[in-house]
Parts: C-alpha cells; structure tokens; sequence
C-alpha cells in the first residue's frame, strides 16, 4: 500500500511543477504590479503620465505603453494623442509634456513606482518653484546657475 501511496504522490507531483513554473511565466509577464491599474485607465492619461517623467521617442514609448497592455485602437491614435499633449523636440524626435498638463498630473498614479512618485515630486516641485531651485525654498535669493551646479558646497544639503 505505501508504495501505490507514493506511486500517486509522483504522478500528482508531475504536473504541479508544470503549473507552477506556467504560472511565474505569466506572472512575469504581464507584470501584475498596477498593470490592470493603469490599462483600465484613458490611454491619453497613460500617455501624459509616462511624458511626465522623462522625454521619449514615439517608438520607445508605445514599447512602455505596450509593456502595461494597449488595445490596437488606443495603439493607432497615439498620434493624434501626442499632438494634443506634448510638444516635439525636432533635434532628436522625442516628446516632451505640454507644461500646462504637469498641473493635471496625479502623483498617486497607479503605473508608478516609488521611484517614479519620487521623481515626479522633484519634477513638480522645479516646475513650480520661482526660483527654479528645488533645495532654495528656505533661502531669500536663489543662487545663479554656475552656483547651483557647482559640486558640493557646505551651505547646501548634501542629501
């Protein structure tokens, strides 16, 4: 009886590998970290809340759009979609974020990683700043720009 007992337990242990090793497939993926999030949400949304990070390509751009999953007719309007939302650099053809849409950004969107609401924060706040200096909120004058690029200075925060 013990050996049909472990009979059993080998050919019931075939396929769960299999199953397990199909799943992590899938999982890696789709990539289930906010990625049923953000395809629910309006791809002109997508869109301005990628631009808003950094300057892309069309072409590496609808990559990262792919990477979360888009419909083919969302695929075939990122065009017109771009031209309401971004405005093009014709030195190297990558698209910028129109400044006005930083102000409809959310800083909780989904597709974002820690590193992106981070980044996103720094990237607002230079764009809200008068003085253009993210780190001279408590100072009266703002250091020109030589001063502000310059390495490490004891006066400023070294974070």
């Amino acid at each position: 009886e013990k050996a049909e007992i472990r009979g059993a337990h080998q050919s019931n242990a075939g396929p769960v590998p299999e199953k397990k090793r199909m799943m992590s497939v899938r999982l890696a993926d789709i990539g289930w970290s906010g990625c049923s999030a953000v395809y629910g949400r309006p791809y002109r949304d997508r869109v301005i809340h990628l631009l808003a990070l950094r300057d892309y390509k069309e072409p590496e751009l609808l990559a990262r759009l792919q990477r979360d999953g888009v419909r083919q007719k969302d695929k075939d309007s990122l065009g017109r979609i771009l031209q309401e939302v971004a405005d093009l650099n014709v030195k190297d053809n990558s698209f910028s974020l129109k400044e006005h849409l930083f102000q409809t950004l959310q800083t909780d969107w989904p597709g974002y990683s820690k590193t992106d609401r981070a980044n996103l924060k720094l990237i607002l706040s230079r764009k809200t700043a008068p003085s253009q200096n993210p780190t001279s909120s408590s100072q009266a004058i703002s250091p020109g720009p030589s001063e502000r690029d310059a390495p490490a200075r004891p006066a400023q925060d070294q974070a």
